[in-house]
Order: structure tokens, then C-alpha cells, then sequence
């Protein structure tokens, strides 16, 4: 006992040094974190010190009728019956800008449905504008809140200039509780972008290609339907990262779509044996074989039907009917070459995109729209089920950059907030990566050449020539 004694002084000094560090390190913390985080730090102290009265009264504890293990060993037989147990899930809370995520455990009649129907009383006791629920692994859930609403807070981008480890990935921006929203690009033949004028559609393209543009395995051209020359509209400051640009002019993008279609029949003609897959994303891009995007703003310009019968609205007619023919080409059969048609318009309708090009693209986004008719055709019918999401709602100045699509695995619709993209910033990183642009057919007679094959593909190789991911 004296030996325990004499050591107290020091245990008591090495808790004193812990304790001290830990306040230090949560001061430096608190200092240098911006107001809002502060503000959720202060949230998340209330959340602790009251969970335990908080979950009680929101039902979130179970009785244990069984006396626990010292209980039992400390009973007397003929003693009063040990008092029942009221077991309270444990939890971990982390704060951020937008408020708090609190991890919990699960108890027997104490799930994720009994989480989920409490969330609106922790919402209003944590002060809250809105709780969210969901699993987070066998036996646990994550509960999200959000103080300030993360959708009418603007955000902003500065790409890194880096490439990113994972060319298949396309981060769009953070859904209405804060958290990242990301899509898979990997199989995607083509994407729709809707939303009216100044409601953010081409800032959330800049942003694509501006954390794209940094990689050799991308390469980007793009058709631009309200302007006639590149440094008249939004992708002046891009224009050195794209292997090929065209206005308005329907012959310039007929002959832009006609390109790429020829391109994607030589990829067709030549993947098995160049890379020894029938679909390139089972070995990804690559500088030799990028993935090709085909970025299409107002495309309604080029897919409008021309009524009359003078020559130049046949000649128009024309050009218009085949630019539909070549864009369809590309979404149905570019898939598995690695191209993908990004189609950009205020209304995806089918007079403005045809529908058998739209209804093709698994990826559909619509910022801001003023009639259900037009969500439904960015989206789908199945969005009148949910009005809450409805970008008929995001008309108030506060969403501008905000988004709603339907994400793979949950249920509904989800609203995202797109981060705004500076042009001093896309200027920036389209000169730095300028060297990086490259024509996808050059590349392809490049590779053709050093396996010793003809670019029409006459010649068998020799063996599959296996390009490596970037």
C-alpha cells in the first residue's frame, strides 16, 4: 500500500501534463478554426455533457432488467433486488463548419429506424436546421446536423493544379447535411446538365475541367452554342486546355461531331487488340488512349428542327438532323472506347436534346427550372413524387449553383451545392496544362505506329499492348 502511495505524486503529475495538453490542444484548435466551426464546437460540448437526459427523453435508451456482473456478485440472497439498468447508446461527436457528426452506437430496440424517427426532436435540441440518419456499419449509425443550411451557402474551388488519382471520380460539390457528393464516371456514356440562365450550369462545368485538365489521360473539346468565337463566352480562360473548339456555326460542329464519330469507329475497330479489353475502363485511360469528353453548351442550337423551304433552312435542317445522328453515335456506342458527351442546355426537352440522345444518359443534373415540365424532363417523372426536391424550388437568388439529381443508392433526389470557380483560377490552371492537350486521333496513330499497325487496322499485331493508368 505505501509503495502504491508514493507513486501517486507522480500519477497524479503525468494526468495533470495529459490533462494540460489536451485543453492546449483544443484552445490551438478552437483559435485558429474559422466562426462557424467554432460555433459547431461549442454545439458539439452542449451535445455531449447533455446525451445522456436528451436520449431518454427522446426514447433512445433500453431497461436492462439483468443486474450486471458486479451486481450479481455483490447481491445478498436474501437482499433487496438489484436496481434495473438504463443503458444509453455511446457516442462520439466531431465538429465542422456546418455543424455536428455524431457517431452512436445501436442497442437491442434501439436501431436505425428509432434513430430516424427522433431526428426532428434532436434536431430541435441541438438547434439544428435539419438531422439526417443513416447507417454507418453493423451496430452503429451516423447522425448529421446542420445548423446553417450548407445549400444557401456559397462555396468556392481552387484547383490544386494536381492530377487526380482517380480519373473516374467527379466530385460535384456537398448535398444539403455537408457531405461530399461524388459520381462515378467509370461506363457513363453521357450526362445532361438543365437549369436556366445564370443558375450555375457552366461554372459546374468549368469546375470539371478545371480538376480534369491537370491529367494527359483527359482530353476535352468542346461546342459552345451561344457564341461564335471561344473568347466571346465562358471557356475563354479554358480554351488552351482543348484540342478542339467550335461556336455556333452548325457546319463548324458538324464537322467537329463527324471528327469524333470517326474516331470512335477506329477506337472500336482497334481496342481488343491495342489493349487487350473490349472495354477500356477495365484498364482505364491513359496519355496513348485518354478518355475524350465532348462538352456540348446550349446544344439545343445544334438539335433544333428548321421548318421551310428555302435552301438555307434546308441546308440548316440538315446539318441539324446529322448533328443528332453523329451525337447519337457517340452516346450509344462511345461508352466502352472511353468517350463521353457532357450536353448542356436550359431545357432537356425533347425539342432541345432528342430524346433518344437524352434518355440514353444515365446522369442527369437540372439546377434551377421554373416549370415541372421541364424537371421532369431533366430528371424524370418520378421526380413530381418528391417536391421537396423539386429544382422548381431553387428559383430565390440563394441556389444559385445549387443542383438536384438522383444518386445511385438513395432514395429520391438529392440537392447539391456546386463550389464556384474563379476565372482567374481556370485561367491559371488551362495555362499551366496547356502542353497536356493532345488530338485522341494523333494519340491512337501514335500507339497504332509503335505496335507496328496500319491506323486503318489492316495489320494484326503482333500481341495486345496493355496501356498503364495514369
Amino acid at each position: 500500500m505505501e509503495a502504491v502511495t508514493g507513486y501517486a505524486p507522480d500519477a497524479l503529475l503525468v494526468a495533470a501534463v495529459l490533462v494540460s495538453a489536451w485543453l492546449l490542444m483544443t484552445v490551438v484548435r478552437y483559435v485558429r478554426a474559422d466562426r462557424g466551426t467554432r460555433v459547431s464546437m461549442r454545439q458539439a460540448v452542449r451535445v455531449r455533457w447533455g446525451w445522456v437526459r436528451l436520449a431518454r427523453m427522446a426514447g433512445l435508451t433500453v431497461t436492462d432488467k439483468t443486474p450486471g456482473l458486479l451486481a450479481q456478485v455483490t447481491a445478498q440472497k436474501d437482499g433487496p433486488t438489484p436496481a434495473r439498468r438504463v443503458l444509453t447508446p455511446r457516442i462520439k461527436v466531431k465538429a465542422d463548419q456546418f455543424g455536428v457528426i455524431v457517431r452512436a452506437r445501436t442497442l437491442p430496440q434501439v436501431g436505425l429506424e428509432e434513430y430516424q424517427k427522433s431526428a426532428r426532436f434532436l434536431a430541435d435540441a441541438w438547434r439544428c436546421t435539419r438531422v439526417s440518419v443513416l447507417p454507418d456499419g453493423p451496430g452503429k449509425v451516423v447522425i448529421r446536423g446542420v445548423r446553417s443550411d450548407p445549400l444557401t451557402t456559397p462555396t468556392t474551388h481552387r484547383p490544386t493544379g494536381r492530377p487526380l488519382a482517380d480519373l473516374t471520380r467527379w466530385e460535384l460539390g456537398v448535398d444539403e447535411y455537408a457531405a461530399k457528393v461524388c459520381v462515378s464516371l467509370a461506363n457513363v456514356p453521357g450526362v445532361t446538365v438543365a437549369g436556366t440562365p445564370g443558375a450555375g450550369k457552366t461554372s459546374g462545368v468549368n469546375k470539371f475541367v478545371c480538376d480534369f485538365a491537370p491529367s494527359p489521360a483527359v482530353q476535352i473539346a468542346t461546342a459552345d452554342g451561344k457564341v461564335s468565337r471561344a473568347s466571346e463566352g465562358d471557356y475563354a480562360d479554358l480554351v488552351k486546355r482543348m484540342f478542339a473548339f467550335c461556336g455556333d456555326d452548325l457546319g463548324e460542329a458538324n464537322a467537329l461531331f463527324k471528327r469524333l464519330v470517326e474516331l470512335r469507329k477506329r477506337r472500336s475497330a482497334t481496342i481488343r487488340d491495342v489493349l487487350g479489353v473490349k472495354n477500356m475502363w477495365h484498364v482505364g485511360p491513359s496519355p496513348e488512349w485518354p478518355l475524350t469528353v465532348l462538352i456540348i453548351d446550349e446544344a439545343h442550337t445544334y438539335f433544333r428542327e428548321y421548318k421551310g423551304n428555302d435552301a438555307t433552312t434546308k441546308r440548316l435542317a440538315v446539318l441539324t438532323a446529322e448533328n443528332a445522328r453523329l451525337v447519337e453515335d457517340l452516346v450509344k456506342k462511345g461508352r466502352s472506347v472511353g468517350i463521353l458527351v457532357i450536353l448542356i442546355s436550359q431545357k432537356t426537352t425533347g425539342d432541345a436534346i432528342p430524346t433518344f440522345i437524352r434518355d440514353v444518359c444515365p446522369i442527369g443534373l437540372s439546377f434551377a427550372q421554373k416549370t415541372v415540365e421541364a424537371a421532369v424532363a431533366a430528371l424524370g417523372d418520378d421526380i413530381r413524387n418528391w417536391p421537396d426536391a423539386s429544382p422548381v424550388t431553387l428559383q430565390d437568388p440563394a441556389y444559385v449553383g445549387v443542383a438536384v439529381m438522383a444518386m445511385q443508392g438513395r432514395p429520391g433526389y438529392t440537392r447539391i451545392r456546386t463550389p464556384y470557380v474563379s476565372d482567374a483560377d481556370a485561367a491559371r490552371v488551362a495555362e499551366a496544362t496547356a502542353h497536356l492537350t493532345a488530338d485522341p486521333a494523333l494519340c491512337l496513330d501514335a500507339l497504332l505506329d509503335s505496335i507496328g499497325r496500319t491506323a486503318s487496322g489492316d495489320d494484326e499485331p503482333d500481341g495486345p499492348v496493355r496501356t498503364s493508368k495514369p
